[in-house]
């Protein structure tokens, strides 16, 4: 009982360890690797607060953990791949820049935590620290292919979005059959692409962490099919 009460907590430490990963990749020139495991953490970090409910270990540790990693793997990680991708060439001014980041990132985090529940439940305030990062993350992937300035823009307007009083619908009420089987879809087209054309270059974690989240997906849906088939 005790372990299966941990299990949240572990899925959670294992999305920070995703983004002490990612800055490890990224401080070798590992940007793909580096951007990969950003978004691996961003699966993880999607699973825990439903096994936590779904196992009924909801705990005030296991919120603090979740805060905890992700700063670390949605903002200090994405900030430093940024740097090094495109920010490393204005010097220690592009340094001091990409550090904005976690520091607004972190702001988010805070409000948040201290937001009542029910209206965390129905809408954000601000753009999450995870949608955040993990966009930075798509645009180091796609770096070949975009110019600099788009970059700039959009980790600015990230930095700012995330402080906002912008209220952004949660997507926590939606059936996670529905909107859990087309993010499984995106994600599994997305890193099919860019498996093909980097073949070997991935760590192997990625093959681990995929199929683990299709499974868990699969397991949701089945039960939720069932318990309508119940009603």
């Amino acid at each position: 009982m005790r372990f299966t009460k941990s299990i949240p907590n572990m899925v959670t430490l294992g999305n920070l360890y995703c983004g002490f990963l990612s800055i490890g990749f990224a401080a070798n020139g590992q940007f793909s690797n580096a951007a990969i495991l950003i978004l691996i953490g961003m699966m993880l970090d999607s699973m825990d607060g439903r096994l936590a409910r779904m196992l009924k270990a909801d705990s005030a540790l296991g919120k603090e953990l979740d805060s905890l990693a992700d700063i670390v793997t949605f903002g200090i990680a994405p900030s430093f791949l940024v740097y090094y991708t495109y920010f490393f060439q204005f010097g220690l001014l592009g340094f001091a820049v990409a550090g904005l980041f976690p520091l607004f990132g972190a702001y988010r985090l805070a409000r948040f935590n201290i937001a009542a529940t029910k209206t965390s439940m129905n809408y954000f305030t601000g753009v999450p620290i995870t949608a955040a990062g993990g966009i930075l993350a798509l645009l180091t992937l796609f770096r070949n292919v975009l110019p600099d300035i788009v970059t700039t823009v959009i980790f600015t307007a990230m930095c700012f979005l995330m402080v906002s009083r912008m209220r952004i619908p949660s997507l926590k009420e939606v059936p996670l059959p529905k909107y859990g089987t087309i993010v499984t879809i995106f994600l599994g087209c997305m890193l099919y692409f860019i498996y093909r054309g980097t073949y070997g270059q991935f760590p192997y974690l990625i093959y681990i962490a995929t199929p683990l989240y299709i499974a868990y997906v699969t397991y949701r849906f089945v039960r939720g099919k069932n318990k309508g088939s119940e009603e």
